[in-house]
């Protein structure tokens, strides 16, 4: 039991090690939480589509001439590459609207 108590007693540091080029989670707002989640968004999406586009080329290689397997590549294909045009459309119409407003929607900065 009394280990228990030394135990709970001690204080557990999770900030980082200096140097380590990770910043303190305790700083965080919640502008910045909102800023890493739509990059973080924004990049998981584009990778998911290439790689759905990568296998949607594999598929359409490997479907031997049948016109049922390379019709649905195909649309895999088409899907894929609908999907990243919607991405960086999507990212390209932050950047607009912050070029024309001085608004970076990503950061949440105001022009400040």
């Amino acid at each position: 039991m009394n280990k228990l108590i030394l135990l709970a007693q001690n204080t557990i540091d999770l900030n980082p090690p200096a140097g380590s080029g990770f910043s303190n989670l305790t700083d965080l707002g919640p502008e910045e939480i909102i800023q890493k989640l739509i990059g973080l968004v924004l990049i998981i999406a584009a990778i998911v589509f290439f790689f759905i586009l990568v296998i949607g080329g594999i598929k359409w290689i490997l479907s031997g001439g049948d016109k049922t397997q390379t019709e649905a590549a195909r649309n895999q294909i088409t899907a894929a590459l609908v999907g990243l045009v919607i991405v960086f459309t999507a990212w390209a119409i932050t950047k607009l609207i912050g070029g024309f407003f001085n608004v970076d929607i990503l950061s949440l900065n105001y022009g400040y």
